[in-house]
């Protein structure tokens, strides 16, 4: 059976995925063969795995890591929040059920508790070491009867913890101190070590901190780890959306073309803009007013976990007759998966899907249907089952035929009315949608921007009609799908010297040893 190493945090984004996702390159490097584990994880950012099956992105960024493909027992339970206190539930993989919050933690937890052993248990049987990450805190003491994903799993797993602390935020002491308070004494026996993450500076500086809670906690300080920027790593969930990547930049003045991103209320998957935002020739900004668009040569509406809901948000705010106004004023618009929904006449939700939640909608318009933006001439009936599975066709005209990858997740069937023009030709069907010369898109595929074949045309494109010198995109500077790839492993690699040089990762191997 594998050895068992669990990151858990004084709090939500204090660095746990990343210092676990280090350590799983720093362990594969070693020559362990290592894997993931999060038992249950709530993000809106998730991917497709091999077999079809869906998790979080960022055990699929772990798996990378340690360079094997991602498992649905890497993350055997995914939470994505679909309105006021409710989620939908993936178990293994495929969605379960959609309920709650008060029914999940008081009954549902324990129901899916075996599912988290059973997928715990096959990869321990499979790999040297399993990389474990918590959620949140170990003491949200009035959830902490109900935990299935920090110190419930760390005695599952007989696992050592690692305590992690964000300097950044300020209260790193009273953070950890009060942590370890609140830990039960047989809690405490499994802390391995406290890590200081985001630390600015001068790290000597901090020297006297770490004696400090030494001795005033009694375990070991592993390391300081420093503010780490341009890792080139997607973030796990949309408090990343806060990092400087998203963030307006002094350069952006000078950008050929200004892109419009609707930052949607149940926005999912907002790591398909990244190779936008890394692009020097864009200026990308997330957008929620309808001011914000005025002037942009594109507007991208990326995916969501709720497409009525925030098709009511976009016309209550009113982004859908901004949406309409810049396309009738020559901007081109993009949609992806949900954001493709929105673009077609309206969303029917026969089943109840998303109905539950409110929707303002006009008296004489059936409470299961919303009007979209009515850009694409056709409808989108949503589904109980979800499409989930890698994809990959030839794209059409007006673009070159060139082959683009990505995979797709969603619940929901768009039909377009009459003859139309799609986005890529596959074996099994033609995908999306394009019309106008490719001024408006549609399509299902994530990661369609990750690559070049796709992305360089059509910022071309965009540019062109927009009367604008463009400049095609220098090697060196990297969008495309491969080379995606090759700069996360860039990440991987510098993320795990970065640690070996701030941990005492010795210590590390040593724990690996006495347990195998």
């Amino acid at each position: 059976m594998a050895v068992s190493i669990m990151v858990q945090g004084t709090a939500s984004h204090v660095g746990k995925s990343l210092i676990a996702t280090g350590l799983c390159r720093w362990l594969a490097n070693s020559g362990y063969h290592v894997a993931p584990f999060k038992a249950q994880n709530m993000s809106l950012n998730s991917t497709a795995t091999p077999d079809g099956r869906e998790i979080s992105w960022s055990q699929a960024l772990q798996a990378e890591a340690c360079r094997i493909a991602p498992s649905p027992d890497m993350n055997p339970i995914l939470l994505k929040p679909s309105g006021p206190s409710r989620s939908q539930i993936v178990v293994q993989g495929r969605v379960a059920e959609e309920t709650d919050a008060r029914s999940y933690f008081m009954s549902r937890k324990e129901r899916l508790w075996a599912s988290v052993e059973d997928s715990y248990q096959r990869l321990a049987a499979a790999y040297d070491v399993i990389v474990i990450e918590g959620a949140g805190s170990p003491v949200e003491m009035n959830l902490k009867a109900h935990d299935i994903v920090n110190m419930r799993v760390a005695d599952m797993a007989d696992a050592a913890v690692l305590l992690v602390a964000d300097i950044e935020r300020g209260g790193v002491f009273a953070s950890l101190v009060g942590t370890w308070t609140l830990l039960t004494p047989e809690e405490r026996e499994r802390v391995a070590g406290l890590v200081i993450n985001k630390f600015r500076g001068d790290r000597t500086l901090f020297r006297e901190g770490e004696r400090w809670l030494e001795g005033r906690i009694g375990v070991p300080v592993w390391g300081v780890v420093p503010y780490l920027e341009d890792l080139d790593l997607e973030e796990e969930d949309s408090l990343g959306l806060g990092s400087p990547r998203y963030q307006p930049r002094r350069q952006d003045q000078q950008a050929v073309l200004q892109i419009a991103a609707v930052r949607l209320p149940y926005l999912a998957n907002f790591m398909d803009l990244d190779p936008l935002f890394r692009d020097p020739r864009l200026a990308v900004r997330w957008v929620t007013r309808p001011e914000e668009t005025e002037g942009v040569d594109a507007i991208i509406l990326p995916g969501t976990k709720n497409t009525m809901a925030d098709l009511a948000w976009l016309d209550s705010v009113g982004l859908v007759a901004a949406i309409r106004a810049a396309s009738s004023g020559g901007a081109f618009v993009l949609g992806i998966c949900g954001g493709y929904q929105m673009l077609g006449s309206s969303v029917h939700d026969p089943h109840h899907v998303e109905v539950e939640v409110e929707v303002e909608v006009e008296a004489e318009t059936p409470a299961d249907r919303v009007r979209g933006i009515g850009l694409i001439n056709g409808s989108t009936v949503l589904t109980p089952s979800k499409r989930t599975r890698a994809t990959e066709g030839t794209l059409a005209p007006p673009f070159p035929p060139d082959v683009v990858y990505g995979y797709e997740i969603h619940m929901g069937v768009t039909q377009i009315k009459g003859a139309y023009s799609p986005l890529l030709h596959r074996e099994s069907r033609p995908e999306g949608f394009t019309a106008n010369e490719g001024r408006v898109i549609g399509t299902y595929v994530h990661g369609i921007l990750d690559n070049d074949t796709f992305t360089e045309p059509w910022l071309a494109r965009v540019a062109r009609a927009r009367g604008k010198a463009w400049t095609a995109r220098d090697p060196k500077n990297e969008t495309g799908a491969q080379a995606g790839r090759v700069r996360r492993e860039r990440g991987f690699e510098r993320l795990a010297l970065e640690l070996d040089q701030a941990l005492h990762l010795t210590r590390l191997e040593d724990l690996v040893r006495q347990r195998r």
